[in-house]
């Protein structure tokens, strides 16, 4: 099945994807409403988040720019002195906007 990016295409695309999003993401909600919630799943769910964080970061300090380095330091750095995330991402958005900028 092909569908075209002209005329409607776009739109019925995005509409497709938006529905899938809405899907899995209520899916979830919906599954883990039969999960009695224990200790040793509240540890799984803390730990998830950790590691989905690690594997999005881990490819881009090995094979990005130096630019896209620089954003990772200077956001942890701000992360362990600040303790606020949104300073840190500002922190790190900036250092490779002027780094990359030069």
């Amino acid at each position: 099945m092909s569908i075209g990016t002209a005329g409607f295409g776009s739109l019925i695309i995005i509409l497709i994807m938006a529905a899938v999003t809405l899907i899995t993401r209520w899916g979830g909600v919906f599954v883990m409403s039969f999960v009695p919630i224990s200790v040793r799943v509240q540890q799984f769910i803390n730990a998830m988040s950790g590691s989905v964080l690690v594997a999005l970061l881990a490819p881009l300090a090995l094979e990005g720019d130096n630019g896209a380095r620089l954003a990772l330091a200077t956001t942890a750095f701000t992360m362990l002195l600040l303790k606020r995330p949104l300073p840190a991402i500002a922190a790190g958005i900036v250092a490779a906007a002027i780094f990359r900028q030069f």
